[in-house]
């Protein structure tokens, strides 16, 4: 059974680094103390339970980094608490990440909320709008029925079609937003009455709705002229983006928080809370046991379901030393953790995981880094290795969004957090970053 090849399917199938985990998974490890004490449920969960109106809050993080899992934490306990949560990830059937604006985003929330609450609430304010707006959009339905001729499951269906064109379908994709754009406005007021009717209807025991919208941060940033899509959803039209009646998470995109804007968002939004990297190595550069401790928790919850009996140092891999280096090259991205675990994996033919499959997983990933950086920016990598710190400038925000710039923080002995960034432990061992380190000494 050791060396099953259903064991090693299994434990292949642990490591998926694309599912998030639910709330109460087993498998969840708590890493707030080496993360700087960031705790979303204290922190967004909280104020939400205390205020007496709406909140509005943003939520950021490297992709991968594990936000999602968080969010679907934050969920049961608001639900725990008498909120009523609708949760959505934005990207997996409303909005397309490589070209999004805010009215795919309104339009994405239309219908997961229509979908969500439509057993609560009367749908009629929402249909009513599609309604007057069916001539103009019918054709980028794709459908040639008559609105008012169609039954209400069927109208709530032209609305998701709608949206899935939206995605699905680029050439349509302009043309929809420039259909829907004028009447964003009256969109909100007739969403906001069905949401009013929903609150007046929640199930017993639910007092509060929220709503939070996931993925929001993987929107990749475009540029039109001197504005950014970033800009044009979380400032340009912020009042909208908070004008639902209702309690409000997004993630952002972590590099609006490098930016020049970064302040107008804590002025519009407030605190924005940041999910860092798990601390493998101290700002010094030493090993930081704890954060290594926590990385090996992560894979070795993820064994005991399958594999109780087996050694996580000397069954499952061939010895400490192997264990401690994937964790190291993490970089204390749970992601990557993920990815080099099961790539490792899929490189054996039988436990252990050697030192050799561990290897060629690494460098398969720094290739693929490597890749990432274009020449330029070689010797932006050596300086912030060496220094450990960002400049506020679009190049430094690439990088922090492909992630080969990752941030740190850690409490310090006065209590205060500290912030520091460093590069993704996997390029250490690139070639190009070295010859830029040499020419930095």
């Amino acid at each position: 059974m050791v060396n099953s090849p259903d064991l090693l399917s299994q434990l292949y199938n642990a490591f998926n680094p694309f599912e998030p985990l639910p709330a109460g998974d087993p498998k969840y490890v708590d890493c707030q103390d080496v993360r700087g004490d960031a705790d979303i449920l204290q922190e967004l969960g909280n104020r939400m339970r205390l205020a007496n109106t709406n909140t509005c809050q943003l939520y950021s993080g490297h992709r991968g980094a594990g936000k999602s899992t968080e969010l679907l934490r934050l969920k049961q306990y608001l639900e725990n608490r008498q909120f009523y949560v609708v949760y959505f990830a934005a990207d997996e059937e409303d909005i397309d990440s490589e070209d999004a604006q805010y009215t795919d985003i309104l339009l994405a929330c239309t219908r997961r909320l229509l979908k969500d609450l439509k057993e609560i609430a009367s749908p009629r304010p929402i249909l009513d709008w599609l309604k007057s707006r069916w001539d103009d959009v019918k054709d980028l339905v794709q459908t040639p029925i008559e609105f008012e001729s169609l039954a209400v499951e069927a109208q709530l269906s032209q609305f998701a079609k709608l949206t899935a064109n939206l995605r699905a379908v680029p050439e349509l994709r302009q043309k929809i937003r420039q259909k829907i754009n004028p009447y964003t406005v009256t969109l909100i007021q007739v969403l906001n009455e069905f949401l009013r009717d929903a609150k007046q209807h929640l199930p017993n025991g639910y007092t509060k709705l929220a709503v939070i919208v996931d993925n929001l941060d993987r929107m990749v940033l475009v540029k039109d002229g001197e504005r950014t899509n970033y800009e044009e959803v979380f400032l340009d039209r912020s009042e909208q983006l908070q004008a639902l009646d209702c309690h409000l998470i997004y993630t952002l995109p972590l590099s609006m928080l490098y930016s020049s804007r970064a302040t107008d968002i804590r002025d519009i939004y407030g605190e924005c809370l940041t999910l860092p990297m798990i601390m493998v190595k101290t700002i010094q550069g030493d090993i930081y046991q704890p954060g290594i401790d926590k990385v090996k928790d992560v894979i070795k919850k993820r064994v005991r379901e399958i594999a109780p009996e087996l050694s996580l140092d000397q069954e499952i891999f061939d010895s400490p030393q192997t264990l401690e280096r994937l964790c190291l090259m993490s970089g204390g991205h749970v992601r990557n953790l993920l990815l080099l675990t099961q790539d490792a994996i899929g490189r054996i033919e039988e436990l252990p995981i050697t030192e050799n499959a561990v290897r060629r997983a690494i460098t398969q990933a720094r290739d693929t880094y490597r890749r990432a950086v274009e020449n330029s920016q070689w010797c932006l990598l050596a300086e912030v290795s060496c220094s450990k710190r960002i400049i506020n400038d679009d190049e430094y925000r690439k990088l922090m969004y492909n992630r080969c710039l990752l941030e740190y923080r850690y409490l310090d002995d006065e209590g205060e957090m500290q912030r520091w960034y460093d590069i993704h432990p996997l390029i250490q061992g690139v070639a190009e970053f070295k010859e830029a380190v040499a020419k930095l000494t």
